[in-house]
């Protein structure tokens, strides 16, 4: 059984998945080999192939900021009167309650 001409033209604009093709294709992750895999099931990595990035010289005099400033301290949850803290049921209706209002 085929579909239709005009699904099948739809269905031709989808990326292919590996249920679409039979065996032999491999999609990968596109994020490329840092090695090879030894006969004995090892891997040796081919540091010619591992990704290095290289900080731009002069960047701490740089004009531009970052979006968040580096002197913001970050902020912890705090489940004061919940047994259980963030897992408490009891806290995810208060907080569903104080939102969203009372159905």
């Amino acid at each position: 059984m085929q579909p239709t001409q005009a699904l099948l033209k739809r269905y031709r604009k989808l990326p292919l998945t590996t249920k679409d093709i039979k065996k032999g294709f491999y999609k990968g992750t596109r994020t490329g080999s840092m090695g090879s895999h030894t006969k004995y099931g090892g891997y040796i990595i081919d540091y010619n192939k591992v990704r290095t990035y290289v900080v731009p010289a002069g960047l701490d005099s740089f004009k531009l900021s970052p979006f968040v400033s580096a002197k913001i301290e970050p902020t912890r949850g705090r489940y004061e009167g919940y047994a259980l803290g963030p897992k408490s049921p009891e806290l995810y209706l208060d907080r569903w309650k104080a939102e969203n209002g009372m159905d």
